[in-house]
């Protein structure tokens, strides 16, 4: 793990219904010992938006590893982009989230230990990032049901317990039969003629998952300087759009007419109505969004 340098941990300790605590104590160990004393620190979150503040003050390490989910790599995202190029750590990352969107992403599994041994052979890739409204994003932004869907698993997962794939789809299944909703709105892509559509939802994609595995935008790179996007426009009735759900976990949702595939480095998008939005699972209320790519602006391990 030499190659990691001197080594920041940055850590959740409620992640995954409080495993997150456990983790970060063995994780810290691992790293400690084969690290070094005096090139590994470890600091617990404490508060939404800490791991974004305790990003921001790392200029000195080489290395920040996010142990959580994809909130908290957000955070700790948003903060490495404050610092300038030259003085920016890299960014590893320890998955213990309900999602691990990212995680995924990078190819990493789920399991500490595995995971672990992943971070010492990983080597640093300059991958792209979002940004919306100002704020980075490392996977995904969405808008209408698949934004409702993020946001509500976070409040079903503290009522049930659940993670991962079975929480989303629950959510998921709800959020279909009962809170379904198009939204107008006005779009232009790449600075390209405006045009007005509906939409039930609005993926803007990074990396190809979002909502713990579903490969909204199967085609969906990195490192291409792209946004992939994937609208789905009415109309579309419940049994259909319960079917198409469900063959996204898999991809296998590409070929439905109502489904639209564009990609661009840049677009404005303004609603008539303020519809459910989320940044990497993460609330972002407005009526417009201007969102581009920032083109291979982050070193990222990658096993």
């Amino acid at each position: 793990m030499v190659h990691l340098g001197k080594t920041l941990l940055v850590a959740n300790p409620v992640s995954q219904n409080g495993n997150g605590a456990v983790a970060a104590h063995r994780a810290g160990e691992a790293l400690r010992s084969r690290l070094g004393e005096d090139r590994f620190d470890l600091v617990m979150t404490e508060a939404p938006a800490h791991g974004k503040r305790i990003a921001e003050e790392s200029a000195g390490y080489d290395t920040v590893v996010a142990l959580g989910g994809d909130g908290l790599i957000h955070e700790v995202v948003n903060g490495l982009m404050s610092i300038g190029e030259a003085e920016r750590p890299a960014l590893g990352v320890l998955p213990m989230g309900s999602g691990n969107d990212y995680a995924r992403t990078l190819g990493l599994s789920f399991d500490l230990e595995r995971s672990l041994k992943q971070l010492e052979s990983a080597r640093p890739r300059l991958f792209d990032l979002g940004l919306c409204n100002g704020e980075y994003f490392a996977e995904t932004l969405s808008f209408g049901l698949d934004a409702a869907i993020a946001l509500d698993t976070v409040e079903r997962r503290k009522r049930t317990g659940k993670t991962g794939t079975p929480l989303f789809l629950a959510s998921g299944i709800d959020m279909l039969l009962h809170h379904i909703k198009e939204y107008r709105f006005t779009a232009s892509l790449d600075g390209g003629e405006p045009f007005e559509s509906s939409m039930l939802l609005f993926a803007v994609q990074v990396g190809p998952t979002y909502g713990g595995g579903f490969r909204i935008c199967p085609e969906a790179k990195t490192d291409d300087a792209l946004l992939d996007l994937c609208i789905a426009h009415p109309p579309l009735g419940i049994p259909k759009a319960v079917f198409i759900f469900l063959l996204a976990k898999d991809a296998h949702h590409t070929g439905f007419k109502q489904l639209e595939f564009k990609r661009a480095s840049m677009l404005r998008i303004e609603f008539d109505e303020q519809p459910p939005a989320q940044i990497d699972g993460e609330p972002i209320p407005s009526l417009t969004y201007d969102v581009s790519v920032a083109a291979h602006a982050l070193r990222v391990l990658v096993p």
